[in-house]
């Protein structure tokens, strides 16, 4: 099954040299005696093609260094997460090829020990428990403001008027809070540094809040939860992790990530940032890709256009690929945006190594070869993949009625197209060269089978064959090809960047779900395959000559074999490069 294929890509994090330096630089001044990572994901959503540079980094960098890459799930929302998403991330990060063996940690077992910190952090004064509401917080803390120059400035905000209390005031209110004698939002912890600093979340952050959701793992134990800003540092200190490495956004959480760690006076983790992926026709956000969830744009959070590392191996990309990706692109202190077409370029470049070639036809038109015995049926050799020797040949037939693809054969051609149309020659891959003769149509006019005559002569190109022709097309023998559904898959999105600000022609601003591609999937069930491929397993790859890369439909919850039966469904992965193609569309 796809769960358990394994990958062989070595996945080094090429161009990561920043990140490696500060490392070398740590462990030959002492600051640290070896090197443990963490892949810190929160169960809120299914991972994404961008966390896939993020965990890239992180396992990779600790194997690097012959150190540890700890998987720790940082549940501290009780509201939005689930034990469904802790499953599909461990499912995914097991495909992508990684293993965190013992060091499997959560968030939610460290509450008491981040209590007790939040608790010696008020010991010492700088925390206090806060009356404000959420509005008043954000007024008091104040706002970016540009000045007649455009230049942004943030004025001192307002200390709150609880800010003075003493610390014994202090415990005793945060333990009511913990002991649920106080309503959601009446009461925070917020920590004490700077209301006039000039980064904002440096100006007394919450630490805790009164939300009393049901944890997925401790259920109602708990009716306050650390926030992320604080349970982040205190998290890696707990686990000894000594390089948090995080995506660029967390760079102006650096200064409260290293306060906390001061304050409460832990292990000293170290924090360095990378720019995050951001990818052309593509979305990456939990939290939008949840709206494409809910709002049933896609079918699931595995259906095959969402970025999503399940949607991806649905689509029948590898890890190998992935991981190779992640590694061309390095990785960068400043944001960039990567074209789609690379990611498609390191599929193409594994999937040529290690599909099978197979035929299929599509959108089928019938062949007659006028001149072929009826009833006979002749067996020929097909090569499974010219890149792998090893992967051998199979035997497919020749028969009398073959399947075509529709846009095979032009009745009236125009310049330059060197497929079938009434008097030209083409050769029938690993078969015949044929000449069209004519077609057939029904009383409406539309070509229903296409007539050829066959020169044995020339059989799978021989030596013999001395014949010249411009055109070799694809076919399937119609007496034992079986029926198959394809899935066509495009971009989801039509704009190269989504989430860029738009307007539509009416002057409103457009969404990115304005954006979605209404022609993001076609479904063709009247589609022709091999004989093979009744056998072929959930998740299997082919390359469909011809026309692409295909897999056979694997769902992100492994199907058993009594439910995996039926009209056999392959979905699109990416497409060859089509000369004709190429033709077409430049007019």
């Amino acid at each position: 099954m796809c769960m358990n294929e394994t990958n062989n890509a070595e996945g080094t994090a090429g161009g990561s040299d920043f990140i490696s330096d500060f490392i070398k630089e740590d462990l030959a001044s002492g600051r640290y005696s070896y090197v443990h990572t963490r892949f810190p994901p929160e169960p809120n959503g299914w991972l994404h093609i961008g966390h896939c540079k993020a965990m890239t980094v992180d396992f990779v960098m600790a194997e690097r260094f012959g150190g540890k890459c700890n998987l720790r799930f940082d549940d501290t929302n009780p509201e939005k997460e689930d034990i469904s998403y802790v499953e599909a991330i461990k499912r995914d990060v097991k495909w992508l090829g990684f293993d965190w063996e013992d060091r499997e940690y959560y968030a939610s077992d460290y509450y008491e020990y981040l209590y007790d910190l939040a608790v010696k952090i008020i010991k010492k004064g700088h925390a206090y428990v806060d009356d404000l509401t959420e509005e008043q917080i954000s007024e008091y803390r104040g706002t970016a403001v540009p000045d007649k120059n455009n230049i942004t400035h943030t004025p001192p905000g307002r200390n709150s008027p609880y800010r003075d209390r003493s610390a014994e005031e202090n415990l005793e209110l945060f333990a009511g809070m913990r002991e649920g004698k106080y309503k959601d939002g009446e009461k925070t912890l917020r920590a004490k540094i700077d209301m006039s600093h000039p980064n904002l979340l440096m100006r007394d952050p919450v630490m805790y809040r009164i939300r009393r959701d049901t944890h997925y793992r401790t259920g109602n134990k708990w009716c306050i939860y650390p926030m992320y800003d604080f349970q982040h540092p205190l998290s890696d200190a707990k686990e000894g992790i000594t390089h948090s490495l995080c995506s660029l956004e967390y760079e102006i959480h650096r200064p409260l990530y290293e306060w906390f760690i001061k304050e409460a006076e832990v292990f000293p983790s170290r924090q360095i940032e990378f720019a995050r992926l951001n990818l052309t026709h593509t979305v990456l956000s939990k939290r939008y890709l949840l709206t494409l969830v809910q709002e049933k744009h896609v079918s699931g959070w595995d259906d095959p256009r969402m970025p999503t590392l399940a949607g991806l191996r649905r689509r029948g990309y590898t890890p190998a690929a992935l991981r190779n990706f992640v590694s061309q692109i390095g990785i960068a202190k400043t944001d960039s945006t990567v074209d789609i077409a690379f990611l498609e370029y390191c599929l193409r470049e594994d999937l040529n190594k290690t599909s099978r070639r197979v035929m299929a036809v599509l959108k089928p038109l019938k062949l007659i070869v006028e001149n072929w015995p009826e009833g006979k049926a002749e067996k020929l050799e097909a090569i499974n993949n010219p890149e792998d020797e090893k992967a051998g040949t199979r035997t497919i037939h020749f028969g009398k009625e073959l399947w075509v693809e529709r846009d095979d054969f032009e009745e009236n051609p125009p310049p330059k197209y060197f497929r079938l149309f009434p008097g030209n020659a083409v050769r029938l891959r690993y078969g015949y060269i044929v000449t069209c003769t004519g077609c057939d149509k029904d009383a409406d006019g539309n070509i229903i089978a296409v007539r050829c005559t066959y020169d044995p002569e020339t059989k799978g190109g021989n030596a013999a064959d001395n014949r010249k022709v411009k055109g070799t097309i694809h076919w399937l023998n119609a007496a034992d090809a079986i029926p198959l559904e394809i899935r066509l898959y495009d971009y989801l999105f039509t704009s190269e960047k989504p989430m860029e600000s738009s307007f539509k022609p009416d002057g409103t601003a457009e969404t990115f779900l304005d954006k979605l591609n209404p022609s993001s999937l076609e479904v063709i069930s009247g589609a022709y395959g091999e004989k093979c491929l009744a056998e072929a397993k959930t998740g299997e790859r082919f390359q469909f000559e011809r026309l692409g890369y295909f897999v056979k439909d694997c769902p992100a919850i492994p199907v058993t074999e009594a439910a995996d039966s039926g009209t056999p469904v392959f979905n699109k992965t990416v497409g060859l490069r089509d000369t004709w193609a190429k033709i077409i569309k430049k007019g």
